[in-house]
């Protein structure tokens, strides 16, 4: 199944295009976003490496659905739902990334929202996860808001603690945007 486009109340996410590249790797590289992102911030070139795998593999190989995240035509941010790669979630999590300059604008929301109901109704989902590190208390609050329960907490290898974070297909949405 190819990555479709989706749209939410002010934003497009949709398929990312090569000419993203540069857009992609600032979001990235910024010191603010990546902390909360993977195992942190990284090498220009691994992060690179890692928008060509969207294509030659994540794409090719149909694995999991990725979108760029715009507002106006700007690439603001970046969107996913995929299989957990983490031993703790077993299932389906969301990721979602922002540029500071579009925090507080409750543009995370409505990527949630958008990426919990298309897991349920798309992809026929019974739980959507996020794992999210302890100290990242915006997006703590913002899942919690939009009806994610926590489940427990993972110690990583560097003594940092990731939530668990859990929605059921049943649990209500309120004000969610559906996927269109």
């Amino acid at each position: 199944m190819t990555t479709p486009t989706l749209h939410t109340g002010r934003l497009l996410l949709k398929p990312y295009t090569p000419a993203d590249e540069d857009g992609f790797v600032a979001l990235f590289q910024d010191a603010q976003v990546s902390r909360w992102m993977g195992d942190g911030p990284c090498a220009e070139s691994e992060d690179r490496a890692l928008f060509g795998r969207i294509f030659s593999k994540v794409y090719a190989q149909e694995l999991f659905d990725v979108w760029a995240v715009r507002q106006g035509g700007r690439l603001v941010g970046h969107a996913e739902i995929k299989p957990s790669p983490s031993p703790d979630v077993d299932g389906h999590e969301i990721v979602y990334a922002l540029a500071p300059a579009a925090w507080g604008q409750g543009f995370g929301t409505e990527i949630a929202q958008t990426l919990t109901s298309y897991g349920f109704d798309v992809l026929g989902l019974t739980e959507v996860h996020a794992t999210v590190d302890a100290e990242n208390a915006a997006s703590l609050a913002l899942l919690g808001r939009i009806g994610f329960r926590h489940v427990r907490d993972t110690v990583e290898d560097d003594g940092s603690t990731t939530r668990v974070l859990t929605r059921s297909a049943g649990a209500g949405n309120a004000g969610a945007d559906q996927p269109r």
